[in-house]
């Protein structure tokens, strides 16, 4: 549950498509209106180019080699990948931080004096915590990260002494009491009863920046019944407690994977009532994928807006970690309580949802166009008889 697997396949968070049967359920009719909505309503160029060159790219054989070659990397990162990925990510931090300030941390005027506080729920190798020290060098940061015990990375060696870093190695999904499901209410049967944790938080703890970008790992070991919807969980354990425990206008940044996806397009529409969400892609690391960061300032975190989806985040956490049978129907109901309608998201975030996609989409249809496996495909296209 770690940073390095951002180099595997994309997973789209938060509330993933497949996790339900029906096919006409939110997600899926959420999917169908927003694809109607850039290609044909809105006809977006960028999104038109990219979507032509991912079904061009589907298939592709020397793509999946391509793709199938990264997930090996990340799965058996040795020390010099590791090495390779934290530098990668601190130059992706630096970059941000550049262009946006994301990280750059102003107590506001009842905080004057006081220290940054930090929070990193999936700290490994540690890349961007290692920016955000370097450019608040008296904060003090709280960071979770998988035990390489039980499939983690390994945390960079001057984190692992820095005397503002409190480092705790656990699996985050298991933290119940933080997330207002004590252990008590597991039944004695559950496969993970005996591995719910008491709480790590003390209740008045706040956080001026918190680094939501840890994905689900191959390399863990995990029970049966969690593995249909661990993203949803994993994802949830950081949004409910990085909203929960930060202050007042503070900062999150959390990783996603393509816009357009009815879990993200959801979650940034969800944000923009309460705080001021920008998007982040790099240029180059990771062109070719999905993936992006939203990047939610000003955090009004008091608002009843805010209030909501928190509490609705909760019900949905509780539900995937309670039902360990699939049931499908119960978790449909569950996801679909208090989400805002379909047609109300295109109608008030359509045009915003198109402003905040343009560069994202240019960046990856860009370095696909440019990639190896889809020029060989083309080659192969223009040879046929």
């Amino acid at each position: 549950m770690d940073k390095l697997n951002i180099a595997a396949d994309p997973i789209d968070l938060h509330f993933p498509q497949e996790e339900t049967s029906s096919r006409n359920d939110y997600n899926s009719r959420l999917t169908k209106a927003i694809m109607h909505y850039l290609l044909n309503e809105a006809q977006v160029p960028e999104f038109q180019r990219l979507y032509e060159l991912r079904k061009k790219g589907w298939g592709v054989p020397a793509g999946d080699k391509f793709f199938a070659k990264q997930r090996r990397t990340s799965d058996k990162a040795h020390a010099k990948t590791a090495a390779h990925f934290y530098k990668m990510m601190q130059d992706i931090a630096t970059d941000m931080n550049r262009l946006t300030g994301i990280f750059d941390i102003k107590p506001s005027a009842s905080d004057i004096g006081s220290r940054p506080a930090l929070l990193d729920l999936c700290m490994a190798p540690g890349g961007f915590l290692a920016t955000a020290l370097k450019i608040n060098p008296t904060a003090q940061a709280l960071t979770f990260t998988l035990p390489k015990s039980e499939g983690g990375y390994e945390v960079a060696r001057e984190l692992r002494k820095h005397p503002n870093v409190t480092a705790n190695f656990l699996d985050i999904t298991m933290l119940a009491t933080d997330m207002r499901t004590p252990a008590a209410e597991f039944p004695p049967s559950h496969p993970d009863f005996a591995k719910f944790l008491p709480a790590h938080f003390n209740e008045k703890q706040r956080f001026d920046l918190a680094l939501c970008d840890g994905q689900v790992l191959r390399t863990q070991a995990r029970a049966a019944y969690r593995e249909k919807r661990e993203a949803t969980r994993l994802t949830l354990t950081q949004l409910i407690l990085s909203l929960e425990h930060l202050r007042p206008g503070g900062t999150m940044i959390v990783l996603l994977h393509k816009i357009e996806a009815p879990n993200a397009v959801q979650l940034l529409y969800e944000f923009e009532k309460f705080s001021t969400v920008r998007v982040y892609k790099h240029a180059h690391y990771h062109a070719k994928r999905s993936s992006f960061y939203m990047l939610a300032s000003d955090v009004k975190k008091d608002r009843k807006e805010a209030r909501e989806v928190l509490e609705r985040w909760k019900r949905v956490w509780r539900a995937a970690t309670l039902d360990v049978d699939g049931d499908d129907e119960m978790f449909r109901q569950v996801l679909e309580e208090g989400a805002p309608r379909v047609e109300d998201i295109l109608e008030r975030f359509g045009e915003r949802l198109v402003n905040l996609g343009r560069g994202l989409w240019e960046i990856q249809a860009s370095a696909l166009e440019n990639a190896p496996f889809m020029k060989k495909s083309s080659r192969r296209e223009d040879q046929r008889p």
